[in-house]
Parts: C-alpha cells; structure tokens; sequence
C-alpha cells in the first residue's frame, strides 16, 4: 500500500519544502532505471544527469518516505566498521583507501549542500565517548592510530574531565573528538538533493512500488501502472529491498530504529547538554546517538526491534535511553517519537555488487547511511559510465551472506543482538 505522507516527525514537522511527483503511468525510457527515493537514489541520479545519462527512478512512497528522512542525521567520517578492524579484513592499504573513501563521503554530501543551496541545519563535529572504563584505552589509541597512520589531524582525545565541560551527559569514560564530522536535518537534505535531481533532468516518480522486473537486450522495471526500460539498473532500496533481488537479499538484514523529540529547550540547558553543538554517540553495540536540532529540541536515538511491529508509544520507548545519559529531563516534554527501517550486514560494511554488466547495487549502510549512501551514488555513477575501480573499492570488500540467508537470518540476529545488549547492560 502506497504511504503519501511522510512519518509523523520532528524532521516531517520541520520539512522546509513539499515536493511531490506523479506515479508512473505507461512506459518509458531511460539509459538508467534506479529503484529507491533515499539518499543513494537521490545522488546516483543527480551524478548520471551530471554524466549525461536520462534517469527514470522510481520510489514506492514519498521521496525520502524511508530510512533518508528519518534517521539521526549524523554525517560521519570513515566507514562503519574502524580502521584497524579494516586493515585486519582487508589489509593496510585497502583501509587507506576506504578511509580516503569515508572523507570523501562527507566533503561530497558538504558539496552538494553547497552546490545546489540545501538548507538542512549543516554543522560541524561528532563526539563518541565511551560508556564503560575498559573502552577509554581504545578510544585513546584509535585517535593516535588515526592521527599517526593516516595523518588525520581533525580528531582528538578528550578526557573525563574536558568531556564533562562539553556535555552534562552522564556515565561516560572519555571521548574522541571528530571536527570532520558533520551532522544536518536528514529529511531536507534529502528533499533537496531530490528537488537537484528534479531541476537536473531526472524523472521522478512517487507511488510506484515496483513489482518486478527482467534482464536482456534492456532492464525492464514494472510496477502495477507503468514500466520502465533502461539500459542500467541501480537497485537502491536499503531495508526495503524484500523479495524483489533475492540473490542480494541475504547479505542485509532490516531492523528497526527509533527516535524522539523533545520539546524547545532554554538556551542554557541546550549549551548544557552538548555545549558546541556536535552530534554525539556513544560506545554501545546498540548504540545512542543525539544532536540539537536548530530550535534547541533534543534528538535522540536509542533502541532497536528486529520485526515489522513498532513500539507502541516510540517517544517512551527511547525515552528510557535518554534519561541514562541525562537524567535532568525527566521533566521534558516528548513532542515526537519514530521508527524507521534500516539495513545492517555482518560485517556492518556497506554492501556494494553488480549483478550482471546491467545491474548494480549499494545498500546495507549498517546506521553511517548519511555519507556513505551519498558517496555511493557518485560511484554507481561512475561504474556506469565505465570507470569501476573506486566503485570497486567497495564492492570488494568481503560480504558475508546471513546464516539461513532470508528464511533463517531473523532468529539468528535476535539472537545475537539480545547478547550484545545484554553486554551493553552488565558492561
């Protein structure tokens, strides 16, 4: 069933801009059919337009409907997975190159906000601080592995005690410093790199979930009202990729998020609480993650479910989360509270492939899907236009497909998860 309307958010609430695209109605061409309105549908259709191909993409919702305009808005530097977890998995190089890869991803996200005058709150630095004693070591050492071997300047240890000048957030061991980093309001980002796509040439549709679609001689894409012929198809559905590409399907798993909303905050107790304005996060398996909004709101992330069903009240859900880390807004207001869907791999590294020398596809951003699925689209459009090596770069890195693949993958992760937040809980 077609959702018209975005989630009931903050993000929606604040949406600086309605856009709004027809269904598809008949058959039409294009050198590139991308399926998926998020962010790395969004950027794979601006960088072709850039490159000269027509683009037709289709979103089964609203632009944005998903993952893109709900998440924490956190812009990251690197990738999900550390450097030093990397260069054992893929070697000392290959990280280099990654790395390189991450910055990449964000300066690409600062230039298209720039580029085509994307007013989505852009601001600068993430603060990680470490929830148990025994990770403050290894924060140290990732600040100076990173400074050392990858001559990155931009991130810095703070203390216990300069941390707790920076925020009133309890319970926390010390915390690296990332000025690379930036963090935005997700959904007009999103909604501004559709309206670039939009002005650029490309032809999008809303309402046109697709239903299948045929490799030969041209990709054909077919939804219940019209269908698309292409000589390339992106396939760009993250957490919502279901059953439409079972020979990818089983290297992601969705999982569900959530988040909240307070009410304005007083001047004072928002400097309180992150006192320059960074996104934070913290060290758990299943981690937090909060930032100001413009107008002073607390936004935070904590929790996660691992089925289709959503908390029934998600704002006293992830409340609980909040008032850990700052017990001073137990009085607070909760204005908003959502869920939305994303994908994560074993590996928590993105999951790049082509399918055939027609097909392509990025998904599985594993909670960095802001820079990551950005920088991805740019690739894809590069592959595309016959320049695989950077694209490559991702794509090789080792994909491991779900034990049980997607019959047996739920169980399993359940499973697992329930582990690792219990470590989170008895430290």
């Amino acid at each position: 069933m077609q959702n018209t309307s975005h989630v009931d958010s903050w993000y929606a609430a604040s949406a600086n801009q309605q856009l709004s695209f027809p269904p598809l109605q008949g058959e039409v061409s294009a050198d590139v059919c991308i399926i998926g309105g998020g962010y790395t549908g969004l950027s794979s259709a601006i960088h072709l337009r850039k490159a000269g191909y027509s683009v037709a993409l289709l979103e089964a919702n609203k632009i944005g409907w998903g993952a893109s305009g709900r998440n924490g808005g956190h812009v990251g530097t690197g990738q999900r997975a550390d450097q030093e977890t990397l260069e054992k998995l893929v070697g000392l190089d290959h990280a280099k190159a990654l790395w390189q890869l991450g910055l990449e991803a964000v300066d690409t996200v600062c230039d298209l906000v720039s580029e085509f005058q994307i007013d989505c709150e852009l601001k600068t630095g993430n603060l990680h601080v470490a929830s148990k004693a025994k990770e403050q070591p290894w924060l140290i050492e990732e600040a100076e592995h990173l400074q050392k071997v990858y001559d990155y300047q931009q991130i810095r240890y703070v203390d216990s005690s300069e941390l707790a000048d920076m925020t009133s957030g309890q319970g926390f061991h010390g915390g690296v410093l990332d000025e690379g980093s930036r963090h935005l309001h997700p959904l007009n980002y999103a909604l501004g790199l559709a309206k670039a796509a939009d002005t650029l040439g490309a032809e999008l549709y809303e309402g046109s979930r697709v239903l299948s679609y045929t490799e030969g001689h041209q990709v054909c894409v077919k939804t219940d009202s019209g269908t698309v012929k292409s000589k390339y198809l992106v396939l760009a559905c993250n957490g919502y990729l279901e059953k439409l590409e079972p020979r990818t399907a089983g290297r992601i798993m969705p999982i569900n998020n959530y988040m909240l909303a307070t009410e304005p905050l007083p001047e004072a107790l928002a400097r309180r609480l992150i006192r320059d304005d960074t996104s934070m996060s913290d060290s758990l398996f299943v981690i937090d993650y909060w930032k100001l909004s413009a107008d002073n709101r607390m936004l935070f992330g904590g929790g996660e479910s691992y089925s289709r069903r959503f908390p029934a009240d998600i704002g006293n859900f992830v409340r609980k989360y909040m008032l850990r880390i700052y017990p001073e807004l137990e009085t607070t207001r909760i204005d908003y509270g959502w869920g939305g869907t994303l994908a994560i791999t074993l590996n928590r590294m993105p999951d790049f492939g082509r399918l055939s020398s027609q097909v392509f596809y990025a998904h599985g951003y594993s909670g960095h899907g802001v820079p990551t699925a950005t920088l991805a689209g740019k690739l894809l459009a590069e592959v595309i236009a016959g320049s695989a090596e950077r694209f490559d770069v991702m794509a090789s890195v080792p994909s491991r497909t779900f034990p049980g693949g997607t019959l047996l993958r739920w169980p399993g992760l359940v499973a697992g998860m329930l582990f690792y937040s219990l470590r989170d809980r008895l430290g």
